[in-house]
């Protein structure tokens, strides 16, 4: 076994997958096309339960940081997080926010597998010097438009699409309240701001998976965002069985199959696998059509099975745009062992994207 798939094992073991079993049926759907609206799909289902025998944790470890929370979202569930980062963050001495979203099915602690950790106070993401601080955000237990033993776990709605800092908005005579994710989200990055610590112009976003989706989707909708690099991301607007896809646009949207986003002009590196589990590369493809054509300034760095770039998606692997399908046993390997290990040879260009897209003074 290579050192490379020995990492890929490790990764397999800590991250547990964001998207398993790529070859299972879909999973039950929360909606109806009936009930899609102006911000896609209902709000996801609160599972509290347990999942392949392991009880899903909703209060991380913080292997080497500390843990913030409890703290009640808007529906009454406790959420936490992890904080990493080097004593030399200060008022006088701010330093960039990189804020890490989890796959599903795992947790915050899965940061440890991407060797970002490494970097805290040596990278250069720009600003008053080396060193940044890493905020890891912990999802809940939902239901999810996932396949297989993925349709439930802890995750990130990205599917509930209602985001609107002002809390409840009335749509046609419809209420519809803000992501619960997403106000989570917003809590601990408000929090790490209000110390001071934090340079305001270097706030960032990464993701893995369904944490790449969420990371995308709140960084197009909140302008104090920078940028974003994120990994192995399916579309946030629409992937697997999710019945209610939407375009994203920037301007007012002309029905319910377009969403506004608030931060066109963000810049996005998202680095995915030719061959991903669940044959998520052309799904992708869709979504890098999708934010180009609105205007997002994005960084597309497709992979081989060595690391390296490439042009293209490996067919074998899959070509359905919106991800899953007939996918044969061979490519639904190699795209989960490809999809289970983070690129950390990637990280370099990742904070050198990152530290060369602050937002303007």
């Amino acid at each position: 076994m290579t050192a490379r798939y020995r990492r890929a094992a490790r990764g397999a073991t800590a991250v547990l997958a964001a998207i398993t079993l790529a070859a299972a049926p879909p999973s039950r759907g929360r909606a109806s096309d009936a009930q899609c609206g102006p911000v896609g799909d209902p709000p996801a289902t609160v599972q509290h339960g347990i999942l392949a025998g392991i009880i899903m944790r909703h209060n991380p470890i913080c292997f080497g940081g500390q843990v913030l929370g409890p703290w009640k979202d808007p529906d009454g569930d406790d959420r936490y997080a992890c904080r990493f980062g080097p004593a030399s963050a200060s008022p006088t001495h701010p330093l960039p926010l990189l804020v890490f979203l989890h796959g599903s099915l795992a947790t915050a602690d899965s940061v440890s597998s991407t060797e970002l950790k490494d970097g805290l106070a040596t990278a250069d993401l720009g600003g008053s010097g080396p060193g940044f601080i890493l905020l890891a955000p912990e999802g809940r237990d939902t239901s999810h438009y996932y396949p297989g033993a993925d349709s439930t776990g802890l995750g990130w709605d990205n599917w509930y699409r209602q985001f609107d800092l002002a809390g409840t908005v009335t749509v046609g005579g419809h209420s519809y309240p803000e992501n619960s994710d997403a106000a989570a989200i917003d809590h601990f990055i408000d929090a790490e701001v209000a110390t001071g610590d934090v340079d305001p112009k270097r706030i960032f976003m990464s993701g893995w998976s369904n944490g790449a989706a969420m990371a995308i989707l709140y960084a197009l909708q909140r302008p104090q965002i920078a940028a974003a690099a994120v990994y192995s991301s399916p579309d946030p607007f629409g992937a697997f069985t999710d019945p209610c896809f939407q375009t994203p646009v920037a301007g007012a949207p002309s029905n319910d199959g377009e969403i506004q986003i608030r931060n066109p002009s963000l810049h996005l590196m998202h680095v995915r696998n030719a061959c991903d589990i669940g044959g998520i590369c052309p799904n992708g493809d869709t979504l890098a059509a999708q934010l180009r054509a609105a205007g997002v300034d994005l960084t597309d760095v497709v992979l081989d099975s060595e690391g390296l770039p490439v042009k293209a998606c490996d067919p074998r692997c899959g070509t359905n745009p919106r991800g899953g399908g007939d996918v044969p046993l061979s490519g639904s390997t190699a795209g989960f062992w490809h999809h289970v290990r983070w690129p950390s040879q990637m990280n370099p260009q990742m904070f050198q994207f990152l530290k060369n897209h602050p937002l303007p003074k």
